[in-house]
């Protein structure tokens, strides 16, 4: 029977390795005694095989993944560092039986491959993401294979199931294993900081390390999507993956360190299982989001209700369906321009609309328009008749847009920007997560046109009654 042998939160800054560093690294010194803490650790341990998920990997808007090939390779030669190389054998036996475990979840996992690699034009090199981490590990302890892996964008809940499958494979297995979630916290510390800075960058970090001091699970997996957004993470969900793996344990964790000097937050934590009771989380976090999804529809306005129920009218009819009857008087006699926009699990899911009205009223604009967010948004896959129970939907309702003459007229809270260079134009409204200046929301519209930030172009603004 295998074994679980412990896991880890550790950040992947390459400037941390010396040769990337060069004397910079001692300027987060406690996250490098953290690490050397954990990796002596490690060594104590022994384990057959490494576990390690990373948000520089494989990663899949609709997958998690796993690296099927025997041997991985690579170097911080990105980093200016060609001489910090590595190469694992991969455990394809484990990885296998996760694989097997994660499909009768029926969570979607991507195996990498040669063949995948190709197809998709991937790196074939082991990330950073891996790298850091091991870079200190392999310092104490070398003979171990290697699983890697790398998260999706589906669900915290699927994240942890996921997680659990992957504790539940490991104990099926003959295996001692040690498994790293790989991810620096808030990339808004500082003003300095590579995202810009916003003082929820903080709350998040001290917010997150309180819950894993105490392991308080539930209330990782459901901290506010806004605030994670927000933050400008890449390890939250590294985290909910790990917390899957120690389901059922009883667990002991101790924060080693926490730093931000480059407006990063780097933490170092680590969790033992000191016993297996079984008494997992899954089922209980499952019945928690479904409970919050059934608040959100008792709460909807004729607007967004009115949205929904033409998306799944459409999906389970293939049909348009018509205006319901005993509607308000606004949604019938007036007529605008409407956005429908849906998300799942706090990720955009499709949106689409229109700048002036094409129909006969707000109502027909809005059914039209959200089945054209389910259907029609090329950045995403059209919406399945399974994902209904996970989808929100808010809806935009638009005044005329107006000429303005400069950036002075705009803010990215109140008004939606209109981009227009001759034939393109880019549109993007406002009081969206993570666009806080004009100077985004401009930057965001144009890249959405196709204008390059030197074209000659105007600008127009609109705002909108927003119902959500």
């Amino acid at each position: 029977m295998g074994k679980l042998l412990s896991t880890y939160l550790m950040p992947h800054p390459p400037i941390i390795v010396h040769e990337v560093g060069r004397g910079e690294e001692h300027k987060i010194q406690k996250t490098i005694d953290s690490f050397d803490t954990a990796s002596r650790n490690i060594e104590i341990q022994k384990p057959d095989t490494i576990i390690i998920i990373s948000p520089h990997a494989y990663v899949f808007s609709d997958a998690v993944s796993i690296d099927f090939r025997e041997k991985i390779e690579g170097d911080l030669g990105q980093f200016g560092a060609y001489n910090v190389k590595m190469e694992f054998q991969t455990d394809l036996s484990l990885a296998n039986d996760i694989v097997k475990n994660t499909e009768i979840e029926k969570i979607p996992i991507a195996k990498i491959d040669d063949k995948m690699i190709s197809r998709f034009k991937l790196s074939k090199k082991l990330d950073h993401g891996c790298i850091v981490p091991l870079y200190f590990v392999k310092k104490h302890f070398e003979t171990f294979e290697l699983i890697r892996m790398s998260y999706g964008f589906l669900s915290f809940e699927d994240l942890y199931n996921f997680g659990v499958q992957i504790g539940k494979s490991i104990r099926e297995s003959d295996r001692n294993v040690v498994f790293i979630a790989s991810g620096d916290l808030s990339h808004k510390l500082t003003p300095n900081s590579p995202n810009g800075y916003t003082p929820k960058g903080k709350v998040f970090d001290e917010k997150l390390l309180n819950l894993l001091k105490d392991f308080k699970v539930k209330e990782v997996i459901n901290m506010d999507k806004e605030l994670i957004s927000d933050a400008a993470e890449c390890g939250f969900r590294s985290v909910c993956v790990m917390l899957g793996v120690l389901d059922g344990y009883k667990v002991k964790s101790n924060i080693l360190s926490y730093e931000g000097p480059f407006g990063v937050g780097y933490g170092v934590a680590e969790f033992i299982p000191e016993s297996y009771t079984g008494m997992g989380l899954l089922d209980e976090l499952y019945k928690i989001k479904k409970e919050r999804i059934d608040n959100i529809r008792k709460s909807e306005d004729v607007y967004v209700k009115l949205a929904r129920e033409s998306l799944e009218y459409y999906l389970k009819n293939n049909s348009i369906m018509d205006v319901p009857d005993n509607l308000p008087d606004e949604l019938i006699k007036n007529k605008a321009g409407v956005f429908v926009s849906l998300h799942k699990d706090g990720e955009l899911r499709g949106c689409i609309g229109t700048i002036y009205p094409s129909k006969n009223n707000i109502a027909e604009e809005i059914i039209r328009n959200a089945v054209s967010a389910g259907t029609e948004d090329p950045r995403f896959y059209p919406v399945e008749i399974d994902e209904l129970d996970d989808i929100v939907y808010s809806v935009d309702v638009l005044t005329k847009p107006e000429s303005v003459k400069s950036k002075d007229d705009l803010d990215a809270k109140k008004y939606g920007v209109i981009v227009r260079s001759g034939y393109k134009s880019g549109l993007l409204l406002p009081d969206l997560d993570g666009v806080d200046t004009v100077d985004q929301q401009i930057s965001i519209a144009l890249r959405k046109a196709g204008i390059a930030p030197d074209e000659k172009y105007t600008i127009e603004r609109f705002e909108v009654v927003r119902h959500k």
